[in-house]
């Protein structure tokens, strides 16, 4: 989500990047530019041109024109806008004492509500509680059964009244069997209809007027763009929504819903969905999110997969190389290796900054993997500790060893030495500071500094057929 739109901002701010003084016609292009990536990629009108009056009136406060790096601090501006229009958000869920804390699920059908369920058992489990998952979709045929596998795969229990018709009586008589099973949260799987009607919205608010939930969540599928936003807006009319829950965050969606809800209905994303496996639901964070949009890429989500993947040891170890820059080609491979557990590797590469362009123009990361591989398996181990040791001749017999192109070897260090560098120079920085950087490290990498790798055909055995045919058109040549 959101390539196309990180591309335009990229193209905007390069061009202010490049040149040393700017004028008032230069921001207002740039401004006009960011409205159309803005609706380019489907964030409602009005957010859109709310947002860029807001930078506006906030480059003419801090005098871009007059600063000596105008394209650093537009960046920095927008940085801020994009976090401020998305936040404030608070996604932790605030257990009630005593237990349990009923937390409300809504939305239409297919938005992934039934699986965002057991994600978000699954979310209160590993912080040491014990949810129950309640079937109050009697309306969907084998809704209740759906809920069930689901909860199984969750390892939680599942509250279900076999052949009752009414979704108050189930809800409401699942509370106390949650207080009776010594179970800590109930989350209501409500009915969902292919459009927002006025019988699924009644029942509804009388699910809410009966259990008196304490946070009542709206799924969004991230796909539907301007409809999610549009259905968001009507259900908070109706019940008061505590936030929502973006699903399909890892989609080619171009993210207007997700830059368009907070502004249209005032009420926060809580959680994201990045995954189909029950594990795959992470929380929102306006701040980290502005810096993947704007190519800064986001380290802490990177640290906080890590831990969860590989435990707070590894990932802390992970954590200081990549801060400190220690990294050795090894390690690098090592730790490429590692990443590709998290996600697929051009998802994972886009939280490195710096790295997100080289990656996005893999085709093939398969491919490309086992061809860094084999260049770093080529390698002396005094080369892979110290890259800057490798010259022409070197970089000849890498390549010989590896079946790649001497290209492809500079082009590897190159990307190593840049990645690395990145991170030693972004430990401990603050935000202005770690944008400066990545976008410095975006104009040194626009060419597509990660190598293309070019694989050496096997050269095939001539025939006596085509020697005499090669022979034939030398002859040619030479009359």
């Amino acid at each position: 989500m959101f390539e196309t739109l990180t591309e335009r901002f990229a193209e905007v701010f390069r061009r202010m990047s490049g040149r040393g003084r700017i004028t008032e016609q230069n921001v207002e292009d740039a401004i006009r530019d960011v409205r159309r990536a803005l609706l380019e990629a489907d964030v409602h009108y009005q957010v859109a041109r709310d947002f860029c009056d807001a930078v506006v009136a906030k480059a003419a406060g801090t005098e871009v024109i007059k600063s000596l790096h105008p394209g650093q601090l537009m960046v920095k501006i927008v940085h801020d806008e994009l976090t401020e229009l998305m936040g404030p958000v608070d996604s932790r869920i605030y257990y009630v004492s005593p237990p349990p804390t009923i937390i409300m699920m809504a939305g239409l059908q297919g938005s992934g509500k039934t699986t965002t369920c057991g994600k978000l058992a699954k979310y209160v489990t590993a912080q040491g509680k014990r949810p129950v998952l309640v079937a109050c979709d009697l309306q969907r045929p084998a809704a209740v059964d759906q809920l069930a596998i689901v909860a199984e795969q969750a390892g939680a229990p599942v509250f279900r009244i076999e052949d009752e018709k009414n979704p108050v009586k189930v809800a409401r008589k699942s509370i106390s069997w949650a207080q009776d099973n010594e179970c800590d949260v109930a989350i209501l799987d409500t009915a969902g209809r292919l459009h927002i009607d006025e019988e699924m919205m009644k029942q509804a608010e009388d699910i809410a007027k009966a259990v008196s939930p304490h946070q009542i969540y709206l799924i969004c599928d991230s796909m539907t763009g301007q409809d999610a936003v549009n259905s968001a807006k009507e259900f908070n009319d109706r019940l008061e929504l505590d936030g929502i829950i973006l699903t399909k965050f890892d989609s080619d969606a171009r993210g207007g819903a997700a830059l368009s809800i907070k502004g249209v209905t005032g009420k926060p994303i809580k959680f994201i969905g990045v995954g189909e496996k029950l594990d795959k639901i992470e929380e929102f964070h306006p701040d980290r999110m502005a810096g993947r949009i704007l190519g800064m890429g986001d380290v802490v989500t990177l640290v906080e997969k890590a831990q969860k993947e590989f435990g707070e040891e590894q990932a802390a170890r992970m954590q200081e190389k990549m801060a400190k820059g220690r990294f050795t080609l090894t390690d690098f491979l090592a730790q490429i290796k590692q990443m590709q557990k998290l996600g697929p590797l051009k998802d994972i590469m886009k939280l490195i900054p710096g790295m997100g362009d080289q990656m996005e123009a893999m085709k093939s990361e398969g491919n490309e993997l086992k061809s860094m591989e084999a260049v770093i398996s080529s390698m002396t181990q005094a080369e892979r500790d110290d890259p800057g040791t490798i010259e022409a001749s070197r970089r000849r017999r890498i390549a010989k060893g590896s079946g790649t192109e001497p290209q492809d070897v500079s082009g590897l260090v190159k990307s190593f030495s840049q990645a690395s560098s990145m991170m030693k120079h972004m430990a401990g920085m603050g935000t202005g500071d770690r944008m400066r950087f990545a976008q410095q490290m975006g104009q040194m990498t626009a060419g597509g500094a990660m190598p293309r790798f070019k694989v050496k055909q096997r050269s095939r055995r001539l025939t006596k057929k085509d020697r005499a045919k090669k022979k034939k058109g030398r002859k040619g040549k030479r009359k």
